[in-house]
């Protein structure tokens, strides 16, 4: 109805100003054509004196001029006239009637150009219309000719009449002219406006309908009955529209329910449905992307960078920190940090059941409440954990930091995208861990949980290349179980197993992080210290030499066992310019030991691998 308002409204106005623009017109055009008209009839006055008084003059009764003169005058219209003489012909027949002078300027003016002069006098009870009209000599061949009685040139002006006209009716016709025609506009306007009212309204209607109809759908609503009361080519039009948003809404409506089973409702939010949906589709299209690419990804660390640029990319994250935590070990371990230091306890890294986010499996956000998670160091700084599991043994957090509050109002929108990233990852993760599990398992002793061969293969070149790098030192000791043979023999191999399982907890708990310890093959294993000395190397053999020594093994009934063990030891690179160089020196002095007396340690001598009777 608005509409339908302010089309009646801007008609008005267009046919006012066409009856204002008329009437403006129409009283100039009248003005000028009453003005015209009188100055029309003064000539014709003018004329008819000027015949007169050459009449006057032929038949010498010049002095019953003023009788014509008045006569004249006595019009209606003429409210006033004179005669003004020149000079030539006052010289020659003297000034006249008093009345006949010059009476002012404009008398002056025209009798000295010798054209005609007009003026306008208005007030508010009448309109004066003032004309002076100079009388020029002529010459024929007629008794009346100018020249036969004044002493004057041809064209010289003998004399002027100056008549005013009393044109008040003008203004009074005028305005009785523009009433009529602003009547009869005013008529026309209404006319008009109910032709609009009553033929344009319907289609107006139609439009209000089409409109709401549109709003509607505009909010994901296309339910909407488009109704009109206009025929013919409109009819069809609400028809085809009436048939196209059923069908919007049989295969739209469900759109969005749809999609938010691949992206979770509330990653994105709009009052526009179809633009909700296309940002929910790039979302996907994004994520399926990404998910494409870290499906190539051949470890679990890279599927993580992945992640992190995702964070600091396209989610401008400035202050982040990204943690890996181990579930059965209970341990936390940071992936990456950027920005600010870590807002967490050093205590978290060894029992993550302190973190607040991990333990409940609830996004922590500190302007829920005050001190939130007691396990943070975090001072004035807002922050948000969230916490995402992999699997049994393996879950993710996510801990963003900022100083400013309204910036975390802003990234809390961000937490459902980003955990459809995450969510995405998470198959891709899982099965990289798996693959490194079983990579691991298939590189490690099943019953020491020791590595194995293979893995002291696969490892061996990147250790020398690193030793080389860094100039790294290793002491090598190849370990074996005296007369283990006779253990399997005469106590059967669950005992034997015993041992071996005994010997790998003594070796880990004689060496270091840094250090490897290897089930080389049967009861022989390999034990390689990182940058030790010849002492400490020396000293790291006693002991577990004095450890397995004095271990009891109960072989059943009663009876108990005590075994020893021999162990050689070289140094790389000192005694050999490759690892397994100097793993087979080690082997040279565990047989030496071996062929020695056994149940003892011996360090590698070149002069070993010379002399026989030192094997």
């Amino acid at each position: 109805m608005r509409t339908k308002s302010r089309l009646l409204l801007i008609v008005t106005f267009m046919l006012l100003g066409l009856t204002i623009a008329t009437i403006v017109n129409i009283s100039l055009n009248f003005r000028e054509y009453s003005i015209n008209s009188a100055i029309d009839k003064s000539k014709m006055a003018a004329d008819i004196v000027k015949d007169g008084l050459t009449s006057h003059m032929v038949n010498g009764i010049m002095d019953k001029r003023k009788y014509f003169l008045n006569q004249i005058s006595s019009n209606n219209d003429v409210t006033f006239l004179r005669l003004s003489r020149s000079d030539a012909v006052i010289k020659q027949y003297g000034k006249g009637y008093e009345e006949e002078g010059l009476r002012d300027e404009i008398d002056k003016k025209v009798l000295k150009t010798g054209t005609m002069a007009q003026q306008i006098t208005e007030t508010s009870k009448n309109i004066i219309l003032r004309v002076t009209i100079p009388y020029k000599a002529t010459e024929d061949n007629t008794k009346a000719s100018c020249l036969n009685c004044h002493d004057v040139k041809k064209g010289e002006t003998l004399g002027a009449i100056s008549m005013e006209f009393d044109i008040s009716h003008m203004r009074t016709s005028g305005m009785m002219t523009i009433i009529k025609i602003l009547a009869i506009n005013l008529l026309f306007i209404i006319v008009v406006l109910v032709l609009i009212n009553r033929y344009v309204t319907p289609y107006l209607n139609m439009f209000s309908n089409i409109q709401k109809g549109v709003t509607k759908a505009y909010r994901g609503d296309f339910t909407h009955k488009f109704t009109s009361a206009v025929g013919g080519d409109a009819k069809k039009v609400i028809d085809q529209m009436n048939s196209l948003f059923h069908k919007m809404q049989d295969t739209f409506g469900d759109i969005k329910h749809n999609l938010a089973t691949f992206v979770p409702q509330g990653c994105v939010s709009s009052i526009d449905p179809l633009q909700e949906a296309n940002t929910i589709i790039n979302e996907l299209s994004d994520i399926y992307k990404f998910k494409k690419t870290i499906e190539l990804d051949a470890s679990k660390e890279a599927v993580y960078l992945r992640i992190i640029d995702i964070l600091k990319l396209k989610y401008q994250l400035e202050n982040f920190s990204f943690y890996e935590i181990h579930n059965i070990k209970g341990t936390r371990a940071l992936i990456y940090s950027q920005g600010a230091d870590s807002i967490c306890m050093a205590s978290v890294d060894e029992d993550a059941n302190i973190c607040r986010a991990h333990r409940t499996k609830t996004d922590v956000i500190s302007s829920e409440f005050s001190n939130l998670c007691q396990s943070c160091n975090a001072g004035d700084l807002n922050y948000i954990c969230l916490p995402f599991s992999i699997n049994d043994g393996n879950s993710l957090v996510l801990s963003i930091l900022s100083n400013e509050t309204n910036k975390m109002h802003n990234i809390q929108t961000l937490i459902p995208s980003i955990k459809n990233y995450l969510e995405a990852a998470k198959p891709v993760i899982e099965s990289r861990i798996l693959m490194d599990t079983l990579r691991d398992t298939s590189l490690r002793d099943g019953m020491t949980g020791l590595h194995n061969r293979r893995f002291l293969e696969e490892i061996i070149e990147k250790i020398m290349s690193q030793s080389e790098r860094n100039k790294d030192t290793y002491s090598i000791m190849m370990l074996d179980v005296d007369w283990f043979k006779s253990v399997n023999d005469t106590y059967g191999h669950d005992v034997g197993d015993m041992v071996i399982v005994e010997i790998g907890k003594l070796l880990k708990a004689n060496i270091r992080d840094a250090d490897l310890a290897i089930r080389y093959g049967g009861e022989e294993f390999v034990v390689m210290l990182h940058n030790a000395s010849k002492e400490g190397a020396l000293l790291v053999a006693k002991k577990i030499h004095s450890a397995f020594g004095s271990l009891i093994f109960n072989v059943g009934s009663g009876e108990t066992i005590q075994k020893t063990m021999s162990i050689g030891i070289a140094q790389y690179p000192s005694d050999g310019d490759t690892i397994w160089k100097c793993i087979k020196y080690a082997d040279t002095a565990l047989y030496v030991a071996k062929t020695t007396g056994r149940n003892k340690i011996v360090e590698y001598k070149p002069e070993m691998s010379e002399k026989d009777e030192l094997r």
